[in-house]
C-alpha cells in the first residue's frame, strides 16, 4: 500500500472516530468472506458499519478523537462496528458472535467512555433509538386514546340503556 492511500484511509477512519456514535472493537480469527458479507449486510440493515482496518492505521487515525482510549484494543486481527446509534452496532456484532465463535467482542467505545467486552454486551441488550421513539409515541397517544374512550363511553351505555327499553316496551 502506498503512503497517499495510508494518509487517505487514515482520515477516513478519523472521520470515522471524530462523528460515530458507538464503535464495537472485535477480532475476527478465520472469518470466512460469506460469513464477513453476512454480518457486514446485518450492519448495513441496522444503519451501521462493519470494517477490517489495519492496527497501526487505526492507532493513527484514534488520536485526538473522543476514542483514544480504544488504541490498546487493536492487536491481532482486528475489525470495527460503528454506528450513529448507540445500539445498533452493538446489537449486530453481538448476536452475529454468539452464533459464530470466529468472531469475539473485545470492547469498544461510546462517547468518551471505554467499554469492556460485557459492557458492550449490557448495551446490546437496550432497545434501540427507533425502539424508544415508539415507545414514547405510544405513551403520547395512549392518554388520547383513554379519553376518546372514556367521553365514547357514556353514550355508549345510554345506546345500550334505550335499545333494552325499547326491547321492553315491544314486547309487552
Amino acid at each position: 500500500m502506498e503512503r497517499a492511500q495510508k494518509v487517505e484511509i487514515v482520515a477516513s477512519l478519523h472521520e470515522i472516530f471524530a462523528n460515530a456514535g458507538l464503535v464495537v472493537v472485535a477480532h475476527q480469527k478465520g472469518l470466512t468472506v460469506a460469513e464477513a458479507v453476512a454480518l457486514r449486510r446485518k450492519m448495513g440493515e441496522a444503519g451501521a458499519t462493519y470494517r477490517v482496518i489495519k492496527n497501526r492505521l487505526a492507532r493513527i487515525a484514534l488520536e485526538d478523537t473522543p476514542y483514544s482510549g480504544l488504541s490498546d484494543l487493536f492487536t491481532g486481527p482486528t475489525a470495527i462496528a460503528f454506528s450513529d446509534d448507540p445500539v445498533a452496532a452493538a446489537k449486530v456484532v453481538v448476536d452475529y458472535a454468539k452464533g459464530n465463535e470466529k468472531l469475539i467482542v473485545i470492547g469498544g467505545g461510546l462517547g468518551e467512555d471505554t467499554l469492556d467486552a460485557d459492557r458492550v454486551k449490557a448495551l446490546a441488550s437496550l432497545p434501540s433509538l427507533d425502539e424508544l421513539r415508539g415507545k414514547i409515541v405510544g405513551l403520547v397517544c395512549a392518554p388520547a386514546t383513554k379519553v376518546a374512550a372514556v367521553l365514547q363511553a357514556p353514550g355508549g351505555q345510554l345506546a345500550r340503556v334505550l335499545g333494552a327499553y325499547a326491547a321492553t316496551e315491544e314486547a309487552a
